[in-house]
């Protein structure tokens, strides 16, 4: 039986975008429909940036009525009715004072969805919150119905001027353009894992649809309350679970290594972080990936970013020699990076 899919993008035009939600869409449009849906055949539907709550009902009442499996791929941002306190996702006509007539309710999604036969249906998230919606989300998880499987990210309001990527989704389509379909838990997991530290900070949504027991809430929460050392206590723990489970140059060991970088980043600690992301970069160099891959390039990068921090010119000195044998082989897309480390380590040489 054909499966169906659609594919939502939406986010308000002008100065209210939190996400850039359509960027999306060419990715998730290269992937097959077959790959996308999970079945041998699939049909797919698309709405980029929709001005009409009433026009994305009816094209979600028409997927939900169609037999097979539905896959509902989902990204934009999230705002609240200020009046019922009522989770809605933004269309192109949504302001703060229109909420209520020009966005989606939540809720018309779980329910459009909650008819529809155990098992046969999936959503796949990848949300930014205004801050309003952000506050409310961390103590109210968002429903989307108890038979459909939520797997993705809800994402803080990026800083102030600034319009997010939808770098979970983008992953996931990354992972499917490949053509392979892995089972979903697997798919989210390895995008999780390719984003690393970027998804410190989200609520991270597993198979129930409300957050994943997947433990970075509880490490996010640590340090928001200043526990650096517990916060990395447990991320080192899940390291070494991931280590025995999986070997040192797998997707899942790396992922925590470079939780382990941010961490010790967010504790203040540059010579810890910047320690890690050589590692982490090494790893992924051993590992079999090219010094031109992004995920190595970024790892390098960030490492060089953090050596930068480094105020004790003996570990500066230590580190540097190190970061100076990856730059050689990683050089980067920044022009005179490696020339930067030789002579910050030139200037070093004089200091005790």
């Amino acid at each position: 039986m054909p499966g169906t899919v659609l594919l939502l993008a939406a986010a308000p035009a002008g100065k209210g975008c939190l996400v850039d939600a359509a960027s999306v869409l060419p990715v998730l449009a290269a992937v097959p429909p077959a790959v996308l849906a999970g079945t041998d055949t699939a049909n797919v539907v698309e709405l980029a940036d929709p001005l009409e709550p009433q026009a994305v009902l009816t094209r979600l009442r028409a997927a939900a009525t169609a037999p097979g499996p539905l896959t509902v791929f989902v990204t934009g941002q999230l705002q609240l009715d200020r009046r019922q306190r009522q989770v809605h996702l933004a269309l192109a006509r949504t302001t703060p004072s229109t909420v209520r007539y020009t966005a989606l309710p939540w809720h018309w999604i779980r329910d459009e969805l909650r008819l529809r036969a155990p098992g046969t249906t999936t959503l796949i998230l990848d949300l930014h919150a205004d801050a309003e919606t952000w506050e409310l989300l961390r103590t109210r998880p968002l429903e989307s119905g108890r038979e459909t499987a939520v797997y993705g990210r809800i994402a803080p309001p990026p800083g102030r001027r600034t319009v997010a990527v939808p770098s979970y989704m983008k992953t996931v389509a990354t992972i499917l353009r490949s053509g392979r379909r892995p089972e979903l838990a697997e798919l989210h997991q390895q995008a999780l894992a390719r984003l690393g530290g970027e998804v410190m900070r989200d609520i991270v949504l597993g198979a129930s649809g409300g957050p994943a027991p997947d433990p970075h809430t509880t490490i996010r929460e640590a340090v928001n309350a200043g526990r650096h050392g517990d916060a990395d206590a447990l991320a080192a723990h899940h390291e070494r679970l991931a280590l025995a489970a999986h070997g040192p140059g797998s997707a899942e060991a790396l992922h925590w290594a470079e939780v382990r970088a941010d961490l010790a980043m967010f504790a203040g600690d540059a010579v810890r972080s910047c320690r890690a992301w050589l590692g982490v970069a090494s790893a992924r160099l051993s590992a079999g990936q090219p010094p031109q891959h992004p995920e190595v390039e970024s790892a390098v990068d960030r490492a060089h970013h953090q050596w930068g921090r480094i105020s004790d010119p003996r570990a500066a000195r230590e580190l540097g020699s190190a970061l100076a044998e990856l730059r050689a082989r990683v050089p980067g897309r920044r022009q005179g990076a490696l020339d930067h480390v030789q002579q910050r380590l030139t200037s070093l040489a004089s200091v005790s």
